[in-house]
């Protein structure tokens, strides 16, 4: 069970919990294939708790194309 960070936390930076899934497995997936990480320090263990740390920091988001 994920404990940190909370799903209210992650909602607060992206409005769908899909979209929420996706970007955190396709950072997971490049985590684990390029090893390049955003942040100095993390929590989580695993990749897709590591990219969630990333979206409550504000540096990995969703970008919005027109």
């Amino acid at each position: 069970m994920m404990l940190y960070p909370s799903i209210d936390d992650l909602l607060r930076k992206e409005s769908s919990k899909y979209s929420l899934i996706i970007l955190a497995s396709k950072r997971a997936r490049e985590m684990c294939d390029y090893k390049i990480m955003q942040l100095e320090d993390y929590r989580a263990d695993k990749p897709v708790g590591k990219a969630l740390e990333e979206v409550t920091a504000g540096v990995l988001s969703i970008r919005k194309d027109k």
